[in-house]
């Protein structure tokens, strides 16, 4: 405990008497105790929170051929348009055919939903593999491992994203939070190419352009 001493010397005749005012300073201590403890605790709660993004992986021992007959059977192409609008087309698209592209939503009964049968197979896998867990088959590491290579798998599905100018950043992060609920284990972000642009234009203008250019 600390004090405060203000008395001063001898008191004289006719002078007020002075007084020793101690001031306790032993609860400051403790107050700054708790606020040190409670800002460190805090720190230490507060790390930043990152996302994995796993790209899609380049195979050599695919022949171009078997790389097109993969992205024509399991890739899907999403594009992110303004007004929370998903707009996909699966395989090669047909630009000459404004139904080639195809219109959803954040919903669970429609983007989430299209993943979902589009990766019935590794999405049934790894329910077998969580289950496998919960019953102590398997440890969590080896869960990972073959989890891993489910979503990995070289004939799994592939999801290319492309958001355009009036997709926001939560629409980004709601879609790959749907690669991980649908167990997409190859995806990659990329920007709109001028056809892209095209197909969505000529979706919105229900097949005006390609009337116009001919189909070219």
């Amino acid at each position: 405990m600390s004090s405060v001493d203000t008395g001063g010397g001898e008191q004289k005749k006719g002078q007020p008497q002075k007084i020793n005012l101690r001031v306790d300073f032993t609860p400051m201590v403790d107050m700054n105790m708790l606020l040190i403890t409670f800002f460190m605790f805090c720190t230490t709660l507060s790390k930043p929170q990152t996302m994995d993004i796993v790209m899609p992986t380049k195979d050599k021992d695919l022949t171009e051929e078997d790389k097109n007959q993969v992205k024509a059977s399991k890739a899907i192409t999403v594009i992110l348009g303004e007004k929370d609008k998903i707009y996909y087309y699966e395989g090669e698209p047909d630009y000459t055919d404004f139904n080639t592209l195809k219109v959803t939503d954040y919903t669970p009964e429609g983007f989430r939903s299209l993943l979902l049968q589009r990766n019935a197979d590794a999405v049934a896998k790894i329910r077998e593999l969580r289950i496998d867990k919960v019953k102590k088959k398997i440890t969590e590491e080896e869960f990972k491992e073959q989890s891993s290579e489910i979503k990995n798998a070289k004939d799994g599905q592939v999801v290319v994203i492309k958001p355009t100018n009036g997709a926001s950043y939560k629409n980004l992060v709601d879609v790959l939070d749907e690669m991980a609920i649908c167990s997409i284990g190859k995806y990659a972000i990329v920007e709109m190419a001028d056809g892209d642009n095209f197909l969505v234009q000529n979706f919105e203008s229900k097949g005006a352009l390609s009337a116009q250019t001919g189909g070219k």
